[in-house]
């Protein structure tokens, strides 16, 4: 790729250009980035590209739901997004999710009469080396979070980032910023149904985000339930980035992020909390995604 076809913001710049074809990222071009998870579909529109040692800036940021998706929010949010052409990058750890989100994108620009285009990204996509036993079956999210944690680290440093949402993983990234492997375990919301799905007499308790566990001792079954969870998951978390960090060759660099990152924040002090980390690795997928 020459000089003139890369660029230092989110617009400008035959990006991506096909052998032979034209580039997928023309001029006047915006870069959108969906994020598709278990619960929440993740928008944002990448606002720069980012620089060594500095992640592409996102902004317009937008949640939809998975399991409850709406075109005409979509539909909302690409005519404030980009009213023009765009392309869409869409990393995906739901594929009905995706299939359903890629279908609206493409209605919409049919009938509103606007180039959008789309890439799903993949594993090659991102600037990481993937040093586990089963490269093809890791998370896109957690491989773009990772990636995003290699360029934000301090040089010398190796990083652990924990991201709590549908699930919780405990990731390690090395000195050298690959992806080392980490830990995985349920959310709070799964945590959640699973004892109420999974018993006969256990309620359903409400989300968790934002607020402290219940005291010690549950006055009530809704307050037990709480209390475990919320508790649970922070001493889990401390225990697997205590694990991380003694597996790991330095001082680590501590990221956290997460539509739950709030019920295990007080189990990592020292993490840098960064909610749009994951977004912004997928923004480092740009070029490589355009190319192909």
């Amino acid at each position: 790729m020459t000089a003139e076809q890369r660029s230092s913001d989110g617009r400008g710049g035959a990006v991506g250009r096909p052998e032979g074809g034209a580039p997928l990222i023309g001029a006047d071009s915006v870069v959108l980035l969906a994020d598709v998870g278990n619960t929440r579909i993740k928008l944002a529109t990448l606002t720069d590209r980012g620089a060594v040692g500095r992640l592409p800036g996102v902004s317009r940021r937008a949640d939809l739901l998975t399991h409850d998706f709406r075109a005409e929010q979509l539909r909302r949010w690409l005519d404030a997004a980009a009213a023009g052409p765009a392309v869409l990058l869409v990393a995906a750890v739901h594929e009905r999710g995706a299939v359903r989100l890629e279908a609206a994108v493409a209605e919409a620009s049919a009938t509103r009469h606007r180039p959008l285009r789309q890439r799903r990204i993949g594993r090659d996509d991102l600037p990481l080396e993937v040093l586990v036993t089963e490269p093809g079956r890791v998370g896109i999210d957690r491989l773009a979070a990772a990636a995003a944690a290699a360029v934000v680290k301090p040089a010398g440093r190796p990083a652990i980032v924990v991201d709590c949402g549908t699930a919780v993983t405990v990731d390690m990234v090395s000195i050298e910023g690959h992806f080392l492997g980490g830990a995985i375990l349920p959310g709070p919301g799964l945590l959640a149904r699973a004892l109420a799905e999974g018993t006969s007499r256990l309620p359903a308790v409400a989300a968790l985000e934002g607020t402290r566990p219940p005291p010690m001792p549950g006055r009530s079954t809704q307050e037990a339930i709480a209390a475990g969870i919320g508790w649970g998951l922070r001493g889990a978390v401390a225990r697997l980035v205590a694990e991380a960090r003694a597996a790991s060759a330095g001082d680590p660099f501590i990221l956290l992020t997460g539509g739950s990152a709030g019920v295990v924040r007080d189990a990592v002090p020292d993490a840098i909390e960064m909610p749009d980390l994951v977004l912004a690795g997928i923004a480092l997928a740009t070029e490589r995604a355009c190319a192909r």
